[in-house]
């Protein structure tokens, strides 16, 4: 994660101005302060290098343009063994996460009430990360670690489009955004931006914020039946 790269930023160079000897210039300049070449995102980011959608439409994608400056190291970040191990990174801190996030929901509301991948429905498809059972409404969590708010953004797209069938809106859903590094003003930024605005029951949460949620929602009493809850938010 880039944190102190903004703070350098330069008018970016205007497109006319883009030759192969500056854009290397740029590439070395990126390596330089972090040690590796940039991503497609990290580009869209950096004003002394011309955006992705630039060097897709004049060297036909990153990928090429990485050879065309015979830049060291992995040249195709979607393939390989970069690929992979980023695979394996992302899988890894989806597990620990989803883990914290039970071990929290359990000790907070009981196990008989916290349900791990909910199935919504017999096509076994159709699931949220957690379903949580209470006396003052159900709801669900999905839990997600966006990279920078760019990603936030197209993660939060995916999910509308996944919590969008009959099955899903039956209930109120907590998109639990956990990279702590983006703020809960930029969260609302990035909500009052989209064209297509959430349900009123369809909510973005830091860790913080859900933690103040879970403490105005009320424990069921263990011996009712947790399919009788009323599912309000």
């Amino acid at each position: 994660m880039i944190t102190n790269y903004y703070l350098k930023m330069e008018p970016r160079t205007t497109k006319n101005k883009w030759t192969i000897s500056n854009i290397k210039d740029g590439f070395e300049r990126f390596f330089r302060d972090y040690s590796r070449y940039p991503t497609a995102t990290e580009i869209d980011g950096c004003d002394y290098l011309p955006s992705s959608r630039q060097i897709q439409r004049r060297f036909g994608g990153l990928p090429r343009l990485r050879e065309t400056l015979k830049l060291k190291g992995v040249h195709d970040f979607t393939k390989g063994e970069y690929s992979s191990n980023r695979a394996k990174k992302i899988n890894k801190r989806s597990y620990e996460l989803e883990t914290q996030i039970y071990r929290y929901l359990l000790d907070r509301f009981g196990k008989p009430f916290v349900h791990r991948e909910y199935l919504f429905n017999d096509d076994r498809r159709t699931r949220t990360d957690f379903f949580v059972f209470c006396s003052n409404g159900n709801f669900s969590v999905d839990v997600f670690y966006p990279s920078d708010k760019k990603n936030m953004t197209g993660c939060i797209n995916s999910k509308l489009k996944t919590y969008s069938s009959n099955h899903t809106l039956q209930y109120p859903v907590i998109f639990l955004m956990m990279n702590d590094e983006i703020q809960e003003s930029e969260i609302e930024a990035m909500i009052k931006k989209k064209t297509k605005p959430l349900k009123d029951y369809q909510k973005i949460m830091t860790m913080n914020q859900f933690k103040k949620f879970c403490e105005g929602r009320k424990n069921s009493d263990k011996s009712s039946n947790p399919t009788n809850v009323a599912q309000v938010i």
